[in-house]
């Protein structure tokens, strides 16, 4: 684990959480980057609430978990990706069809891999959740 990559250190204690059945995870550093994979999370229903408390030193995340998540994870290096090549990333990260997201950044923002297909547009592979 990187101590400079701030959505590997939250992957993985969600993760981490998500494997000991516990209700809910504290974690820090606050990121824009972050927060937008944790709100695609919350979006397709794989965590529940999460809110930032500002603490002074940084913020720290307050994230309930709906024990909905089998795996997390971040993909080093970040593999760009065209539109054509979702499906090969897909069979790589993923562990059937239609189960799981990848998350894409685009030009357009951050966003799962079946938004990026439905808008035809590639981008950066950031990580993976189901």
């Amino acid at each position: 684990m990187s101590a400079n990559d701030n959505l590997a250190n939250v992957f993985t204690a969600v993760r981490n959480a998500e494997r000991l059945a516990k209700p809910e995870v504290f974690t820090r550093p606050k990121s824009k980057l972050v927060t937008e994979c944790l709100k695609l999370m919350q979006k397709n229903g794989y965590i529940g609430e999460f809110e930032i408390i500002e603490d002074g030193r940084g913020s720290i995340y307050h994230i309930k978990l709906v024990h909905r998540i089998n795996n997390c994870g971040v993909v080093k290096p970040r593999f760009p990706t065209k539109l054509l090549e979702f499906e090969k990333w897909e069979q790589r990260f993923l562990p059937a069809n239609d189960v799981g997201f990848l998350i894409v950044s685009t030009p357009k923002g951050i966003m799962t891999h079946r938004e990026a297909k439905q808008k035809k547009l590639g981008g950066a592979l950031l990580g993976f959740f189901f």
